[in-house]
């Protein structure tokens, strides 16, 4: 793609950068096949091309953001299966990244849109102040019915994923050293997470028995914030940076002192995110080295436990269905190791058809833009239901609480299975139910 940037925008290295991200556009329209909005809306502007066309308009002519590019952008669900797709390597992530953030810098938001996305980030970021918002859930469920105008759509949203109970904590969210239970094989910390440990703080707990039955020493760091991600995909940048400082500062403290082998992360959004914590801090000269050094060690459950010897096992006839996460195959390009870790631990696994397809999720998505994300939830469980299987695993937090409000089959994480198959108590969601 031909482009008019002057050499004093080009100073800018954001613009530089997506400049020379635009530059790799041959507007071949391989992305639309893949693009959840655009397969769903069928409108160019909903695709990554056209994406691409509306910020390289706003951003080559230093205009600030409109009403139309913000409806577009907003829609991006950055599930990234366009970038798996492209043929010429455009990296969409940071272009959209960057173009969030221009958005948030030059364009006044309609209040109730300004008051939601107020909310989201001051709420969800923070286990104490979500678990309150969810337990207070309960009082505003009766009035779903009234949020029906399009302002309050959103709130109708969240009150529509707030479990009905919330799990009780496990001492295994507390920070703290897990020391192993065989041979010290290794050590590696494991981000708690900020969602994930009042809405499912199993998925955790499964992951540090499994790594100590294993020989694995897990060390939870005291002081560990938000991975960033929610506040990145708003375009709050700078809260979003904040945060990858403080978590950079905890985890390189963890690497000097007694080492680590990688950095366990059980919610594949997150890991995307800190994986990308070395792009998103190289401007800054005393994060820089640190934060490309922790992206480095950054590791999903199941990439790290596929470079371990596990038992073998025998088959236990359970089917199962997997849910790739678009961070995990998008975001991260992990494919194989989830299911090869799943049929290892003696399970067959099936693909449900459009699997490259996100679920709606996509992090505040499902509450900001409920009724695309309804639309795409619908399908994906259309296609999972038809796998016959038993068991939904996937390896995202956001993704197992989207679906499971659409389908009667219970969905856990990939390392809740796996922590059972290997000697761990069958998981709660499974007990009493007829499996194999």
């Amino acid at each position: 793609m031909q482009t008019n940037f002057t050499p004093a925008q080009l100073l800018d290295p954001d613009v530089a950068g997506s400049e020379k991200i635009l530059r790799k556009c041959v507007h071949c329209g391989f992305c639309t096949a893949t693009c959840p909005t655009y397969v769903t809306l069928g409108n160019e502007l909903d695709s990554p091309r056209g994406r691409i066309y509306l910020i390289k308009d706003m951003l080559e002519n230093g205009r600030p953001a409109d009403a139309e590019v913000v409806t577009h952008i907003d829609r991006c669900l950055s599930c990234l299966a366009c970038v798996t797709t492209c043929p010429s390597g455009v990296d969409y992530m940071h272009l959209v990244d960057h173009a969030r953030a221009h958005i948030e810098k030059t364009y006044r938001r309609p209040f109730m849109n300004r008051l939601t996305r107020a909310i989201l980030a001051a709420v969800l970021p923070y286990p104490g102040r979500f678990r309150l918002a969810l337990r207070l859930a309960r009082l505003g469920r009766p009035f779903a019915g009234l949020m029906r105008g399009a302002a309050l759509k959103p709130f109708a949203a969240m009150l529509a994923l707030a479990p009905r109970r919330l799990p009780a904590a496990s001492h295994l969210s507390n920070p703290g050293t897990y020391r192993p239970e065989a041979e010290r094989r290794g050590r590696v910390a494991i981000l708690t997470g900020c969602a994930q440990p009042v809405l499912d703080p199993a998925i955790n707990a499964a992951a540090i028995r499994l790594l100590t039955r294993l020989g694995i020493e897990v060390v939870a760091p005291e002081g560990e914030v938000c991975c960033g991600s929610l506040v990145h995909h708003m375009g709050r940048a700078e809260q979003a940076l904040e945060s990858a400082r403080i978590n950079v500062d905890i985890w390189t403290r963890e690497i000097e002192t007694q080492g680590l082998d990688a950095i366990i992360i059980t919610a594949s959004g997150c890991g995307t995110t800190i994986k990308d914590y070395g792009h998103m801090l190289r401007l800054d000269p005393a994060y820089a080295a640190k934060a490309a050094r922790v992206s480095g060690l950054a590791k999903d459950i199941t990439e790290y436990l596929a470079t371990i010897e596990l038992p073998a096992h025998m088959p236990r006839g359970i089917t199962v269905a997997y849910h790739s996460a678009c961070s995990m195959q998008h975001g991260q390009r992990i494919t194989l190791a989830p299911k090869s870790l799943l049929k290892a631990a003696g399970f067959t696994v099936r693909d449900p058809a459009e699997g490259h397809l996100c679920c709606g999720s996509a992090g505040t998505y499902n509450i900001m833009q409920p009724e695309i994300s309804a639309a795409l939830k619908a399908r994906k469980v259309r296609n999972i239901e038809a796998t016959k299987a038993e068991i939904i695993a996937t390896g995202n937090i956001g993704c197992i609480t989207q679906i499971a409000t659409g389908t009667a089959i219970p969905i856990l994480h990939t390392v809740e299975l796996l922590d059972w198959a290997y000697g761990g108590a069958m998981p709660e969601k499974l007990t009493g139910l007829p499996l194999g």
